[in-house]
């Protein structure tokens, strides 16, 4: 096929590809040694790379040809200590754990830098070119958080803002909402952004010792908004884990009896709003997109009954007949909530606060928290993306891939949120990874643009292909096929020729 010749950058994707490492086997498959790897845009053609993240943990691994740092789904023994006190000297040093710089899930863009991330206090610079490992960050240096998400988002004035968890202050767990500068000030130039963080916001945890499980937030023009659900992390199993022999992975539970709580923070003012708004137990990875109308905030995110997506993951249950055997007892679930953060104040208990047209509703409890029920817009989407010009604002169009009962993407999906109209891309035995969206430079329209995705065969025999669609009409502009073994990645991004220029001068 043919490229659009505007079509110029770099496309970074991130996932897990090492699972094996001398005799040792991870347990999950989120586990793995990160692989970057990268498709160039040049003139009609494209390059394709890969390379391993050089973390410590890689290093350390590689070196003792064996796994030594523990991963979320697996927990890493050192070798086995001669006598009694090094062995309850090294149990201790665990209770606060060191966590890994095995960076697999997304790439950030911080500044003119690009990072590797995951879930931990730690991210990777890298060489968005080469796919050179550069220097490690340790966040905790710069924010008093042990755990961050691997979503930040960007403004306008290109901040990164992010949140984490901060479990070892005092004993008050807390969200924390933070801003990382695109540069520094002159006189300072050899001081990194990280040095020039600014805390937005701390919510404090509803519970001190469980705090909450969160893979992404939202954002609007004027606010922040925080999902607190009753998936939780449970600190003192988490700080038992290692002498007990079991993963950190334990250490999460869904408490289906609770509820799910929303914050939403004032970008002007950093503070929280006061009305308690929440829902039912829900548990989601991933927020879509959110907005304002109307002193209402409208918010959407994949939601599911449970947390059996996690388990699905186990290599111990990838295995051939993995379609037959692996069935979510939940669907992924687009949910769409109207919250009315301007209501009547004097409004009866039990009425609809919501004002604008939709099926959402918002109800007053007697003690004048406000119950949010969500509109249901679809089913079966995960890895969800927008035209990030979109991000906070009303938008149309969400690209994503399609599961249905197996948590393995078969298709790619363009929504229109506002008509619930849904097409397809699809092949027989075509794994497509989180399509991304890159808008034309003239474009007009929301869905002016490509959609990008890598998509991997059942056969090993067969070549992967990078898939280029027209974002419009979601027809096949063109493939390229990679001669190597690709493996389904996490998450990535688009990083145009403009932006890398900068780099290389």
């Amino acid at each position: 096929g043919q490229l659009p010749t505007w079509l110029q950058g770099i496309l970074l994707r991130n996932g897990p590809g090492m699972h094996t490492i001398g005799e040792t086997k991870y347990n999950h498959w989120f586990d793995g040694l990160a692989l970057l790897h990268s498709f160039t845009f040049k003139n009609g053609e494209v390059y394709y790379r890969s390379k391993y993240l050089r973390s410590d943990t890689y290093n350390h691994n590689i070196e003792a040809n064996r796994i030594v740092v523990s991963e979320f789904g697996t927990m890493a023994y050192p070798d086995p200590c001669k006598n009694i006190f090094a062995k309850a000297f090294s149990y201790l040093s665990h209770t606060i754990p060191e966590f890994t710089d095995n960076c697999l899930i997304n790439i950030m863009k911080t500044g003119d830098d690009f990072y590797a991330t995951s879930e931990t206090n730690f991210i990777r610079k890298i060489n968005p070119q080469t796919l050179e490992t550069l220097e490690k960050v340790d966040y905790t240096k710069y924010v008093a958080v042990n755990v961050a998400t691997s979503h930040p988002h960007y403004d306008s004035a290109g901040n990164t803002l992010n949140m984490g968890t901060s479990i070892v202050d005092k004993g008050k767990t807390k969200y924390i909402l933070f801003k990382i500068p695109p540069s520094v000030p002159e006189k300072e130039k050899k001081k990194s952004c990280f040095k020039h963080l600014e805390v937005l916001c701390s919510i404090p945890s509803r519970s001190l010792l469980q705090p909450s499980y969160y893979h992404s937030f939202g954002i609007t023009e004027n606010y922040i908004i925080f999902i607190e659900q009753p998936f939780k992390l449970d600190i003192v199993k988490m700080a038992t884990a290692y002498i007990r022999g079991v993963n950190w992975a334990s250490c999460l539970a869904y408490h289906k009896e609770e509820k799910t709580w929303f914050h939403f923070v004032d970008k002007k003012t950093k503070k929280e709003v006061s009305t308690k708004f929440y829902t039912n137990a829900m548990v989601l990875f991933h927020h879509i997109n959110a907005y304002e109308e109307d002193g209402h905030i409208i918010f959407d995110i994949i939601a599911y009954r449970d947390n059996s997506l996690y388990d699905m993951f186990y290599l111990k249950n990838l295995s051939k007949d993995f379609e037959e055997k692996n069935k979510l007892t939940s669907i992924p679930t687009c949910k769409r909530f109207v919250v009315p953060l301007q209501y009547d104040k004097d409004a009866e208990v039990g009425s609809n606060l919501v004002t604008i047209p939709s099926t959402a509703t918002a109800v007053k409890d007697k003690d004048g928290s406000i119950y949010c029920q969500p509109e249901i817009l679809c089913e079966g989407l995960e890895l969800p993306r927008i035209n990030y010009d979109y991000n906070g604002k009303k938008y149309k169009y969400v690209f994503a891939t399609k599961v249905q009962w197996s948590p393995v993407p078969t298709k790619v999906a363009k929504f229109n949120v506002q008509t619930k109209e849904m097409v397809h891309w699809e092949e027989e035995h075509c794994w497509p990874s989180e399509p991304i969206f890159v808008p034309s430079p003239d474009a007009r329209e929301e869905d002016d643009g490509i959609v990008l995705t890598c998509v991997v065969k059942t056969d090993p025999k067969e070549a992967p292909f990078l898939l280029v669609l027209d974002a419009k009409t979601f027809k096949e502009l063109g493939r390229a096929t990679v001669a190597v073994e690709m493996h389904l990645d996490l998450h990535g991004m688009f990083i145009p020729e403009k932006v890398l220029k900068t780099e290389t001068e």
